[in-house]
């Protein structure tokens, strides 16, 4: 079966990037600067990424409010038209996460109604649509990811009204007579902005920005700079077997509303108490540990890396791992690294701050 191509295929292309199958899709993983570059460009300026893989699908009109609300973990309730939401769709029987979701909630201007952007992980979208309903807009857009603390210095004078977009935000904006629609969110520990731009307007925009002086980056560099951040991936640190409060983020639920998928195998498991903690480990030396290496407690195996990378800011090793509950901060391990110890330290998330 052939990749689905993005809008930007041609510009990342004319770029020499280095194309990847990544879920289905040929998108970049690095341009010849390198991931390095690209990230540090992200941490010190501002860094461009193609995230059109990731699904987008339109839910609207009476009911959409009460559908997303019975069924994702965050409680709408708490923000309003014209903001974002990071929210959970968890499995019934076990609570697990079956996809963590970004919700854009338009701005109202069309009296009443309710227009909201559900954006799903790419590989995630058909199971998302079963569960809320709603129109698979992927294919009719581009998204563009600007991150960096000079993002928005940078993008203004290419896009002003985008720029404006404050965090978490979510507002319509038009360049070149295309409408797009922003929101103040992105995956980098950065602030920044994403757009959603049509198709047939996104190769321009995109090259605009490059012209601005903003770094393209691809997924290699989206991924480091994710794990600075000590944010998860699903399908790593979330997914099948794996819940909100393992991952750390039962803020992510709202205990209190009447009705959610998976609430009361969420709810049963916090009396219990989780089985295991997702943890940050610092290691040592340039050499990272990689996903799937033990982790080892005074020589007793307490649990397994689900990410690790080096990281360009802090200069040796970092990695993301599930371990036995109550491992605190501070505390001394081990990661069998292909046989080799790699010693290491529990630290608190973020990494970088």
């Amino acid at each position: 079966m052939s990749l689905r191509q993005s809008p930007l295929a041609d510009q990342h292309r004319t770029l020499d990037a280095n194309l990847v199958d990544f879920g289905g899709w040929e998108m970049p993983v690095a341009y010849p600067t390198g991931t390095i570059a690209e990230h540090l460009a992200c941490r010190n300026g501002a860094a461009m990424f193609d995230v059109s893989h990731l699904g987008s699908m339109r839910v609207e009109g009476p009911g959409a409010f009460d559908r997303l609300q019975a069924t994702l973990t965050n409680d709408l309730a708490k923000i309003a038209p014209g903001r974002a939401q990071y929210t959970h769709l968890l499995d019934d029987a076990d609570a697990s996460v079956l996809d963590d979701i970004i919700v854009w909630w338009h701005p109202r201007t069309d009296g009443e109604r309710d227009v909201f952007d559900v954006m799903p992980n790419a590989s995630n979208t058909d199971r998302v649509i079963a569960a809320l309903g709603g129109v698979d807009t992927t294919s009719t857009r581009a998204v563009i990811a600007v991150q960096g603390a000079d993002a928005r210095t940078i993008v203004e004078p290419v896009f002003a009204e985008a720029a404006a977009v404050g965090r978490f935000r979510v507002a319509h904006c038009t360049w070149q007579g295309a409408a797009c629609v922003v929101a103040g969110t992105g995956y980098t520990g950065e602030p920044g902005i994403e757009i959603a731009v049509p198709v047939e307007a996104a190769g321009a925009l995109w090259t605009a920005l490059v012209d601005a002086g903003i770094t393209p980056a691809g997924l290699g560099a989206r991924d480091t700079l994710r794990l600075e951040a000590g944010l998860p991936l699903h399908g790593q640190e979330l997914g099948p077997g794996i819940t909100s409060l393992q991952a750390g983020l039962g803020w992510v639920v709202s205990w209190d509303k009447s009705a959610f998928a998976g609430r009361e195998a969420a709810l049963s498991e916090r009396e219990a108490g989780v089985s295991r903690q997702l943890v940050g480990i610092a290691t040592e030396g340039r050499r990272p540990a990689r996903t799937g290496c033990a982790i080892k407690v005074d020589g007793v195996v307490s649990g397994e890396v689900t990410s690790g990378n080096f990281s360009p800011i802090l200069g040796h090793g970092i990695a993301m791992g599930f371990v036995a509950p109550g491992l605190e901060a501070g505390t001394s391990v081990e990661v069998d690294v292909r046989g080799k110890a790699l010693a290491g330290t529990v630290v608190d998330f973020p990494f970088v701050s």
